[in-house]
């Protein structure tokens, strides 16, 4: 294998791994506001991880562009809608995150 094959397989497993932590912290985190960090940072790297990776195993530049314009696009709605999520239960709930007793 050469050197940019090691550092793909490296990038897709570091992506996967961001993927299997944001997963457990929406399992395991109390309140909205805790789960909605966990997953918009850990899915956003663990998705960057994963482009990087198969953009190093593109075959030409076009398709790391389009792999990286992937990645921008899902940024920027992972943003909106997390905001929109946090916003919803800010009103809902009265700012706490956590559902009524």
């Amino acid at each position: 294998m050469t050197v940019a094959e090691w550092l793909s397989v490296g990038a897709l497993a570091l992506g996967a791994a961001f993927f299997f932590t944001g997963t457990v912290g929406l399992l395991r985190f109390p309140g909205t506001f805790a789960r909605l960090h966990a997953l918009t940072k850990a899915d956003n790297l663990g998705l960057g991880c994963v482009a990087l990776g198969l953009a190093l195993q593109a075959d030409s530049a076009w398709v790391a562009a389009k792999l990286a314009l992937v990645w921008g696009v899902a940024l920027v709605a992972a943003t909106v809608s997390a905001h929109l999520i946090a916003r919803y239960t800010l009103r809902e709930r009265g700012g706490t995150g956590r559902a009524p007793p």
